[in-house]
């Protein structure tokens, strides 16, 4: 029962997510400090240690009695888990080999392949020559990957069979995302609704969290290169209750039994970028840390001690623990980025509009940093301004008014997060009305009888029954 001791948490990471979990985990009332390594402009008590600096991490959370948790991919793939186990350390996240299904996205293909996990059909290739005659043979789009960590912008959507060559030549003849495109894959283009999935894995069962839906593309309607990320918001009626249950069987809990059986144990967040089609979840990605910026909403509408689910993941407990509780509420994340991002960009701009938001949002830095009591920019994508509201109308609404209050030159955001959500809404209220009036039209001539019932905000459960004829 060590975790009773432990008053200290170690956050390891610098982003937005870390900001946010950091955020999160001080609330707990069994900690005390929450201390972040690197940290950011926006995190408190932070500690100047590199993510990639195994050896000072384990140090200094070992000197300061911490439980760590990781957030970001690139420790998580260099095994800090393993080796902060090594040496009887509490640290929450996947072991270097359960990271290959984020570090190697041709490990995790190949993983979904022969565990019969839906995802898109490919191929892999390391001779761009090889490659480019494959696409040429193609009738149909695809998407072009580079195998390794790529912070994100590793994945080149094509929308035709020369924008698929100029990627094979970007990742594999460039090398413009190093060694992480030595390989590359390539695999059916699937259109259709993206959403993610996240759960709280350790080992046995996995949580599921709640719903999400991230945003990639840098420009308005998903258009333009992608980023790390550019907005989320929680939850998302795409992902209704009947599907939620689909990809947690299909998906996340064989995903969890298939590494358990092939001898790798899965603690952590799982992430699932999945794409729905025909009603079908297709896995485009696996990560194994928690979304970054699905993390801000998420963490917005907790009502729950996430400490304790982080100990209980160590601890191979989490079948004991209570379903996850949220606050009935929506929460949108607006990306505010450095004009120019996912390019070139300029730094060291002051940003100032904190104090101005209202109380139902939080600012979550990313990209930031502290210069004589002054926040300045220090990355590409730099806050994540979030916002809750009563309904996601009321919550994108909050969120891009106090957006307008945080002020700095080189500002730049997306300026329809959240909508999707709004047109989902708005499609199935008009599809329920045309089918209400035509099930109650129909009712004399058939005898049947129809209930519409509006479980959840996410879902829409058509029940029927049959009854006499009426005539």
């Amino acid at each position: 029962n060590w975790y009773f001791l432990l008053v200290n948490v170690l956050v390891i990471g610098s982003g937005g997510r870390e900001h946010a979990l950091s955020w999160k985990l001080s609330q707990s009332s069994k900690v005390e400090t929450v201390f972040t390594a690197p940290g950011n402009g926006g995190t408190e008590n932070n500690v100047l240690i590199d993510v990639n600096d195994l050896d000072g991490l384990a140090e200094f959370a070992q000197k300061n009695n911490c439980f760590t948790v990781v957030g970001p991919e690139d420790p998580l793939a260099a095994g800090i888990v393993d080796k902060f186990k090594e040496l009887n350390l509490p640290v929450f996240g996947p072991s270097k080999k359960a990271a290959q299904l984020e570090s190697s996205k041709i490990w995790a293909k190949n993983f979904m392949k022969r565990n019969n996990i839906p995802t898109a059909r490919f191929e892999i290739f390391d001779d761009p020559q090889k490659a480019q005659k494959y696409v040429e043979s193609l009738d149909y789009d695809v998407v072009v990957k580079a195998d390794g960590l790529a912070a994100g912008k590793g994945v080149i959507v094509c929308n035709s069979t020369d924008e698929a060559i100029s990627a094979i030549q970007t990742i594999l003849v460039k090398k413009t995302f190093g060694d992480a495109g030595d390989k590359i894959i390539i695999e059916e283009r699937i259109d259709g609704i993206e959403a993610s999935y996240i759960a709280l894995s350790d080992g046995n069962v996995a949580l599921p969290m709640a719903s999400s839906q991230d945003h990639k593309r840098v420009f308005d309607n998903d258009k333009g290169p992608n980023t790390g990320g550019m907005g989320a918001y929680s939850p998302t009626p795409v992902i209704t209750d009947v599907l939620a249950e689909k990809i947690q069987k299909e998906v996340i809990e064989k995903t969890i039994h298939a590494m358990k059986n092939e001898g790798i144990s899965f603690t952590g967040f799982l992430y699932a970028g999945i794409m729905l089609k025909d009603g079908i979840p297709y896995v485009l990605e696996y990560n194994v840390r928690m979304g970054d910026p699905e993390c801000q909403p998420i963490t917005m509408r907790m009502n729950f001690d996430l400490y304790d689910y982080f100990v209980a993941s160590v601890d191979g407990t989490l079948s004991s623990m209570p379903l996850l509780s949220w606050k009935e509420k929506y929460a949108v994340c607006v990306v505010l980025a450095s004009d120019g991002y996912p390019g070139k960009y300029s730094t060291n701009d002051e940003i100032t509009g904190f104090n101005s938001v209202s109380d139902d949002t939080h600012v979550f830095h990313a990209g930031t940093k502290k210069s004589d009591g002054k926040i300045l920019s220090n990355g590409g994508r730099v806050l994540g301004v979030t916002s809750l509201g009563d309904s996601l109308e009321s919550a994108i609404s909050n969120v891009y008014s106090d957006t307008e209050k945080i002020i700095w030159s080189k500002k730049y955001h997306r300026n329809d997060i959240g909508k999707k959500g709004l047109s989902y809404f708005w499609v199935w209220n008009i599809l329920s009305s045309v089918i209400i009036q035509s099930m109650f039209m129909s009712c004399s001539d058939f005898g049947i009888f129809f209930m519409i019932c509006f479980s959840s905000v996410r879902e829409i459960v058509i029940m029927s029954f049959f009854a006499k004829n009426l005539s």
